[in-house]
């Protein structure tokens, strides 16, 4: 049997297809200010208004993304919640797919067979109705008459399961025509025309779906509706047509989706509910070994994991224990290791003051003595009294490294002025610079410097890099900067001598580090100098910080903050100074574009331009203005490396400073001055 079907609606012809504003076509105006950033842009009152409505939006949600990242069994049963949603939503469409396809072919097949006989019966009694004439020889109304009695017979045996509509032929006339139905089926608008139109141009049955409506108050319901083009008894063509509910298949249908719904609801809820269980057998062994793991790193050593069980969370459970138990074994020996050697370098540094008094009171003898001896034995005499100097100087260093390693180094801050504590360590420096030919420079002691410090340490502090500054600047002037600003004090030595290589200043402040192990300390050097300096600088919460470039010369900077436990978020002496090869080389090249853009003043070719001395003019420069420190960022170690025209025209390779140097700073690696990292 043929299946009549209606053709879709052709597009409209003359319809005209949207068309996207480009850039020349203007759009609307809120569409240009978005485009155009006004609405964001700061200080404008859109940008106020969609920040104000992003952090509204955004701050209801913070905890609700924060618990999202710190908790992995909700992201577990969430994510399995969603995955059984949509497997269940699948399952549920493809069953009811089938469930819908099943009750309609087999209402289809039904209705197919219940209607071909019905056709059938009508075209048997078509036929076998005699022709009677009526009173003027012509049968007025028998032919509605007929179809009424016809439709009456074939609907008195469904049993409302269908109803039966004859209509004319012609279906703009079926009022004149008589249209009949059962029922109360209004055929105007329960039969398509578009089944219609089929039936009228075929002699085969055509069906569509559709809804059947009625007259009464009875509200419209789905159904099948089957039709054929007969003869009645006087040979003239009619439509009947046959309507098959589909109420319960309906009911049927929804039942089965209700059923469906309830049981993927529970099955979701069931599996969420079976994947918790599992997350938090695994994630509550792991949230406990969390925590464990942080109360050791706090320093509690003896938290140890519960254990039941012989599973993989057990095992893990017991190599967790394990491995603890191990680093506290290992701490413990380390502590203890530690313990004796503070406790060695300690009592020897004690016990080897008593012989080095006597070494010492007979070495005064025979060093006043010397002028009796022959030449070789004085000189003796004097090297020995050098040495001697040294060591004493080397067990004072221990102690102090030794204090500041049990942590027993205390700090005895008062106010200073720090101008005060700079002229005693340059007239102490004074007689080894007039050695060595170099001159030392103060910049900016025209106010004054004050800050709550401990005066011996910053002393011992700023003599070391002062002293080391004259032992290799070459003969060079050694800059002393001193400022203040905001909450940080800072003073700055600078020499313009070998410098440091690439990597120097990150090893600079360890204990006993050389750069050149062949170099001799010319100044008795102990290597622990900076060493202790870096741990002054850290006692009183500042840094200690280098800067060096090969060929260059070096800067080494501290940063106090004024007052005690106040922390520090900057330093108002750059680390980097504006001397350095770097700035000079930007500055040259701005001056070169300044010129260039000025077509009075002819430029200077590159190759031609004058080498820059890096020794900095022996007059003093007014001081750098303060600035606030916050707007400042510190400075980690930084080392530039030497250039080709550098190489040609340096002054030596990189070499010890001295004193032990490494990577120590307090501060070190919190900020870096003049580039804004951190």
């Amino acid at each position: 049997m043929s299946k009549g079907s209606t053709a879709p609606e052709s597009p409209d012809p003359g319809g005209r297809t949207g068309r996207a504003a480009g850039p020349g076509r203007g759009g609307s105006r809120s569409g240009r200010l978005i485009r155009g950033g006004r609405l964001l842009q700061d200080g404008t009152p859109g940008g106020r208004v969609f920040r104000i409505v992003a952090r509204l939006i955004r701050r209801p949600l913070l905890p609700a993304v924060r618990l999202w990242r710190r908790n992995i069994q909700l992201r577990v049963v969430a994510g399995t919640l969603l995955m059984s949603l949509g497997v269940v939503l699948l399952l549920g469409l493809v069953v009811i797919g089938q469930v819908r396809n099943g009750l309609l072919e087999t209402k289809e097949k039904a209705a197919q067979i219940q209607a071909a006989g019905g056709f059938s019966a009508a075209q048997d009694r078509a036929a076998t109705t005699p022709n009677v004439p009526g009173e003027d020889g012509v049968r007025a109304g028998s032919s509605v008459n007929w179809r009424s009695t016809l439709v009456e017979q074939l609907a008195s045996g469904g049993q409302n399961a269908f109803n039966v509509v004859a209509l004319s032929l012609d279906s703009s006339d079926t009022a004149s025509r008589g249209a009949r139905a059962s029922g109360e089926v209004d055929p105007a608008r329960s039969v398509p025309v578009a089944l219609r139109h089929n039936v009228a141009l075929g002699n085969v049955p055509y069906q569509k779906f559709g809804r059947i409506h009625y007259t009464s108050d009875k509200p419209s319901e789905p159904g099948l509706v089957i039709g054929k083009r007969l003869n009645d008894a006087e040979g003239k063509q009619y439509e009947l047509y046959y309507l098959f509910p589909l109420t319960q298949e309906e009911d049927s249908l929804a039942l089965v989706k209700t059923t469906l719904a309830t049981a993927g609801l529970f099955v979701v809820v069931l599996l969420g509910a079976i994947a918790w269980f599992v997350v938090r057998q695994v994630v509550t062994p792991v949230r406990m070994a969390a925590g464990i793991a942080e109360r050791l790193s706090a320093g509690r050593l003896q938290e140890r994991m519960k254990v039941t069980g012989e599973d993989d969370i057990a095992r893990l459970g017991e190599a967790f224990n394990k491995m603890a138990s191990n680093l506290q074994l290992k701490i413990q020996q380390l502590e203890e290791l530690s313990r004796m050697q503070r406790r060695f370098v300690s009592d020897v540094s004690h016990e080897l003051r008593t012989p080095l008094t006597t070494v010492r009171m007979a070495a005064d003898v025979i060093h006043e003595a010397r002028v009796d001896f022959d030449p070789v034995t004085a000189r003796s005499a004097e090297l020995l009294g050098d040495q001697l100097d040294r060591f004493e100087s080397l067990l004072s260093d221990l102690l102090e490294i030794s204090r500041f390693d049990a942590g027993a180094a205390a700090l005895e801050a008062e106010p200073i002025d720090l101008r005060q504590v700079v002229r005693r360590v340059i007239g102490g420096a004074e007689p080894l610079a007039e050695r060595k030919g170099t001159r030392i420079v103060v910049v900016g002691d025209e106010q004054p410097v004050v800050a709550e410090a401990d005066a011996r340490r910053v002393e011992r502090v700023l003599r070391n890099l002062v002293v080391n500054a004259v032992e290799h600047g070459e003969g060079r002037d050694v800059v002393v900067k001193l400022a203040a600003a905001g909450g940080a004090v800072a003073v700055a030595v600078r020499d313009y001598g070998v410098g440091l290589k690439p990597g120097e200043a990150t090893r600079v402040f360890n204990r006993f580090w050389r750069a050149d192990p062949a170099r001799a300390r010319t100044t008795g050097g102990t290597g622990l100098g900076l060493s202790i300096a870096v741990e002054d600088a850290r006692l009183h919460g500042g840094w200690l910080q280098a800067w060096g470039e090969p060929g260059g010369g070096s800067q080494f900077r501290l940063t106090l903050p004024r007052t005690a436990d106040e922390p520090l978020r900057g330093s108002p002496i750059p680390l980097e100074p504006a001397d350095s090869r770097r700035n000079r080389e930007q500055a040259a090249a701005a001056r070169t574009q300044d010129t260039a853009r000025n077509a009075s003043v002819p430029v200077q070719p590159a190759g031609e331009r004058p080498p820059l001395s890096p020794v900095p003019p022996r007059i003093p420069g007014p001081p750098r203005a303060a600035v606030d420190p916050a707007a400042l960022p510190g400075s980690g170690a930084r080392v530039v490396a030497r250039t080709a025209a550098d190489t040609e025209h340096g002054h030596g390779t990189g070499q010890d400073r001295g004193n032990g140097r490494g990577n120590g700073t307090a501060g070190n690696a919190e900020r870096e001055d003049g580039t804004g990292e951190r």
